[in-house]
């Protein structure tokens, strides 16, 4: 905006450019309709991150009681509404979050900003440049505006089979099978949310999928956020192929686990929106969060990685694990800027980064597993986040310096499983039989293992990432890990340990699950 409001202040990291290759052809009606969701800051008195760095569990009453947003900066949001001429759609305290709603005039002249229809080589999207701007009443409330800016925000990790391509392939029960997941438990009383940003499932294919392996049909639930649905495009190459890749993966693994497919707009808004109403869902009360989208950290907003990394971080503090697929595009992550990027939200601190493998086996053994790198564009992602620093749970592992200007940060991915699609998983979409790979299986696997164990320990998981780090030694004497060390994703090449295209390495579920039953009752880790 050429001339900024008296009082006003830019949010800090609202900053957007417009997309390569895109250019403004339109000035956007100022009389549309326009949804936005402002997200505010926590109480003064909350200390959610040592909540979460030392093992602590809150009850839902306890987190909203104490780490939702005040009451106070809430009015101050609904006076901000009343001088624009907004109308308030949401308030939910829990999530600190208000939704908004007016024209786009309205809009665009309260966050002091200019909207435009741009065209861009992968369509039309209603777009800014520049920072949004704040009343400075506000400036200290107000942590992000995410709905102005609809930009396809992610993209969904998942690889399908090339025609001819010599390739194997899986049911989900024989991944599991290959990678010892406990038999005795079926995921009953625990709830897997699913994470979708477009595309739907028909529930005849899960029904055909589910009697074809003889598995009985799991419960399974659309949910919808910022007034996405299930709307399935009819199209296994669409979004139809990661929604049911997801469902049948965790489903087939965990059949007595209730399925929750949150279905949101592929936007900033509303893929951190889908995040916390999952977190904040008091009545489907997921225990894990599968996500098979994301896009390079370079592709997001600072506020919106921000605010996404803190609604990670409320999860985990209410015993929710996040399952994050770390990308498909080796440790370019599809950027090409000579540079090597890792995958968001993978690289959140706490979300647990799912890189991807090439799966051998024979007699229903594994006969060797290496890092999943068909091409520079068909890898496994990883490598060492700009944005995020090296977390205290990491320090020991050796991960190593960024390629690209060796600075020291959070290292991606976590643990791996199979995703080569010449490995990959045999699901029903559309009507059709298909082989999927790509890490965007790898978090339902990972997903569906942690709501056994959930079950099998009598309660959440919730934060692993620490609790597996930090007793690495002990688990690996235990065998709770396959340890890849062969092959590499671009950039980084796996070995011994720890490394950035694998990760800790693949599991062995039944002994991950007997170790951390041993380290929780030595009372090694509180709140395993």
């Amino acid at each position: 905006m050429a001339n900024l409001p008296q009082g006003y202040k830019a949010i800090a990291g609202s900053e957007r450019q417009p997309l390569a290759n895109a250019r403004p052809v339109a000035q956007v009606d100022p009389n549309e309709h326009i949804e936005v969701s402002v997200y505010l800051r926590a109480p003064e008195s909350s200390n959610l991150s040592q909540v979460v760095s030392q093992g602590h569990r809150l009850t839902r009453e306890e987190y909203n009681k104490s780490h939702g947003a005040s009451a106070e900066d809430v009015a101050k949001i609904e006076q901000f509404a009343r001088d624009h001429d907004l109308t308030i759609v949401e308030e939910n305290p829990a999530a600190r979050k208000v939704v908004l709603a007016g024209t786009a005039s309205a809009l665009s002249s309260a966050f002091a900003t200019e909207l435009h229809i741009y065209e861009s080589p992968g369509g039309r999207y209603r777009g800014r440049t520049g920072p949004l701007h704040v009343p400075t009443s506000l400036d200290d409330i107000v942590q992000g505006v995410f709905g102005l800016d609809d930009r396809p925000q992610a993209s969904p990790h998942l690889r399908s089979i090339q025609p001819h391509a010599a390739s194997t392939s899986y049911t989900p029960p024989q991944v599991a099978q290959l990678y010892n997941y406990p038999t005795t438990v079926n995921g009953a009383g625990q709830c897997i949310a699913l994470i979708e940003l477009g595309g739907g499932f028909k529930q005849k294919d899960l029904k055909t999928y589910f009697q074809q392996l003889n598995i009985p049909l799991p419960k399974v639930t659309a949910i919808s956020v910022d007034k996405a649905r299930n709307h399935p495009a009819g199209n296994p190459d669409s979004a139809d192929g990661e929604v049911d890749l997801d469902i049948e993966v965790a489903g087939a693994i965990a059949p007595g686990a209730h399925i929750a497919v949150y279905f949101a707009p592929n936007t900033d808004r509303g893929f951190l929106d889908a995040i916390t109403q999952a977190t904040h869902d008091s009545t489907n009360n997921p225990s894990v969060i599968s996500i098979s989208w994301g896009s390079a950290e370079a592709n997001w907003t600072a506020q919106a990685m921000q605010a996404m990394d803190q609604a990670f971080q409320a999860a985990t503090a209410l015993g929710i694990t996040v399952t994050v697929a770390a990308g498909d595009n080796g440790s370019s992550d599809g950027v090409t800027d000579g540079k090597q990027h890792v995958d968001f939200p993978a690289s959140s601190t706490y979300a647990l980064a799912c890189g991807g493998t090439n799966l051998q086996s024979a007699n229903n053994a594994i006969t060797s597993e290496t890092v999943w790198n068909e091409s520079a564009n068909s890898a496994t992602g990883g490598g060492v986040s700009d944005v995020f620093p090296l977390p205290s749970w990491q320090e020991n592992v050796n991960v190593p310096a960024s390629v690209n200007d060796g600075h020291k940060g959070r290292g991606v991915p976590d643990v791996s499983g199979d995703a080569d699609p010449a490995t990959g998983y045999q699901v029903y979409v559309d009507g059709q039989s298909a082989v999927f790979g790509g890490t965007s299986a790898v978090a339902p696997l990972w997903a569906a293992l942690i709501a056994l164990m959930n079950q099998s320990l009598g309660k959440s998981v919730g934060y692993l990432n620490p609790v597996i780090y930090q007793n690495y030694t002990q688990l690996t004497q235990d065998n709770a890990f396959h340890d890849i060390t062969n092959g590499n994703n671009g950039s980084y090449s796996a070995g011994p340990g720890w490394d950035a295209c694998t990760g800790l390495g693949s599991p062995n579920g039944a002994n991950l699950l007997k170790a951390l039953q041993t380290l929780t009752k030595a009372a090694e880790v509180p709140a395993v």
